[in-house]
């Protein structure tokens, strides 16, 4: 989270102990990634977690080809996808008592942003939430907390998850391979990945603006 990130400037040095360590034990990539995406989706904890800079990171070093594409975003998107069903029991489990009980109750804000959000969107904010970094370790909590159904939590908890980390590590990804000369079929990996990474996210636009029109439509009352 950028604004918890900011907080910290030794985090520079943290992330960079870490892309150290990723790139002299590359073994250790999909793990590593599976623990920071699913930290990421944590509530709370996912507040402390440099994520984004560390994907990042990691796309820069699938970019120069230091590590394998496949591995991190199996890991990656696993961990993911962990994180929120984690978050999401969490909340189930506990209901709404949970929020008045430390240290839930020092994020009444990010909640209340939630929980706003989540009743506006229902599904769809599941799986924009993922994307939105205020909310983004919260919005799994508050729909468990506010009864979503199993399957669909799931459903979109899935989809956002495959969505979103191929765009995490695309920015640096892309950069990478730009530094030097580009193959043909790097540029066919780098046009999937962009053209996958645009589409999911026109489908979520199309998809808010579908149901805010309806919304709109209704007369106001009083």
């Amino acid at each position: 989270m950028g604004f918890i990130y900011s907080q910290f400037p030794c985090m520079d040095t943290y992330i960079d102990k870490i892309g150290q360590f990723i790139q002299a034990n590359q073994d250790w990539a999909g793990p590593i990634t599976f623990l920071l995406t699913l930290g990421e989706s944590l509530i709370i904890v996912g507040l402390f977690i440099p994520a984004t800079a560390l994907m990042l990171l990691t796309g820069g070093l699938i970019g120069a080809g230091t590590l394998s594409p496949w591995n991190v975003l199996a890991w990656g998107i696993a961990g993911a996808i962990v994180g929120d069903a984690l978050s999401y029991g969490l909340g189930r489990w506990l209901g709404p008592s949970m929020l008045r009980r430390w240290p839930f109750n020092t994020q009444r804000t990010a909640v209340a942003r939630a929980r706003l959000f989540f009743s506006r969107y229902g599904f769809a904010s599941v799986l924009i939430g993922r994307f939105l970094g205020p909310i983004r370790s919260t919005i799994p909590t508050v729909a468990g907390i506010m009864g979503m159904k199993h399957a669909r939590f799931q459903l979109a908890n899935v989809l956002s998850a495959v969505v979103w980390l191929p765009l995490m590590l695309a920015p640096g990804f892309i950069t990478a391979r730009s530094v030097g000369a580009m193959q043909d079929s790097q540029m066919g990996l780098i046009i999937g990945t962009a053209a996958s990474v645009l589409l999911g996210v026109g489908l979520l636009v199309g998809f808010m603006r579908k149901r805010q029109q309806p919304e709109r439509a209704r007369p106001r009352r009083g």
